[in-house]
């Protein structure tokens, strides 16, 4: 019994992982692509160039959702906190 319990938990798991990575990717899509693009730079960088620039910054993800939420450096964005650190997990892992 309590291998059924922990293959449920394990699948529940993989599944929120992967509605969370989908829904970066289509929140980028839907509200960042006029600006952004993955691999080339149109008005913004692209969202290879902005994860390049962080790589390795462990306070990256943070001061990017501020960025966002507050209107600092990029126009403010109107979106929920979890859709905020979805598509800035999405960039970064580019």
């Amino acid at each position: 019994m309590k291998w059924k319990i922990g293959a449920v938990l394990a699948a529940c798991a993989a599944f929120s992982a992967t509605a969370q990575a989908q829904s970066g990717e289509g929140f980028a899509k839907s509200k960042c692509s006029a600006c952004h693009a993955v691999d080339q730079k149109k008005v913004g960088r692209s969202f290879k160039e902005i994860s390049a620039a962080h790589k390795g910054d462990k306070g990256a993800e943070a001061r990017l959702i501020a960025k966002l939420k507050e209107a600092k450096a990029h126009p403010k964005v109107q979106a929920s906190d979890a859709e905020l650190k979805s598509v800035v997990q999405y960039v970064l892992k580019q």
